[in-house]
């Protein structure tokens, strides 16, 4: 077997690794689980709406709304499709560019995204913060933040748009 550019992963890369894809993926059953359970939504609809309130008039473009949720576009399109007709999310061609089409956040969107806020943030504090210091968060903030202006400089998506 022929080594990666690089070399392997030292041992503490590794573990950090392993633990990091660990979290990952129990952190997203776990955060699926509830938003299911509580408020009849997937964690991609979370995603989605959560992008989409914090954009400016509620509205982005496909694109953009996938760049910023790190999403291919052809997935975030689809996604949006099935939140349409369920009345979350409406979608329409630009008023500027009738080849760009753009996905807004409904009245009944932003009630279901405030209706399951609550619950989300509680399992999120429950699970990720509780027992870890003001410092540790500190620190492990710096250090995501660092990793994902990496992802960011170095990925094939590129930047999500800013505001």
């Amino acid at each position: 077997m022929s080594s990666p550019p690089g070399g392997w992963l030292n041992a503490e890369q590794q573990r950090a690794w392993l633990a990091f894809m660990r979290l990952q993926l129990r952190m997203t059953y776990e955060m699926n689980r509830q938003l299911q359970a509580d408020s009849a939504m997937s964690f991609a609809d979370y995603h989605v709406l959560n992008a989409l309130a914090g954009a400016s008039g509620g509205t982005m473009s496909v694109t953009a709304l996938a760049a910023q949720i790190g999403w291919e576009r052809s997935r975030a399109s689809h996604h949006a499709k099935r939140m349409a007709a369920r009345g979350l999310v409406e979608m329409t061609l630009a008023a500027r560019d009738r080849r760009v089409t753009e996905v807004s956040l409904t009245a009944a969107g932003r009630d279901v995204l405030s209706g399951a806020a609550p619950g989300h943030v509680e399992l999120v504090r429950r699970l990720f913060f509780d027992g870890l210091d003001p410092e540790v968060v500190q620190r492990l903030a710096e250090s995501l933040e660092t990793v994902y202006e990496n992802v960011l400089d170095r990925g094939s998506l590129g930047r999500p748009p800013i505001g």
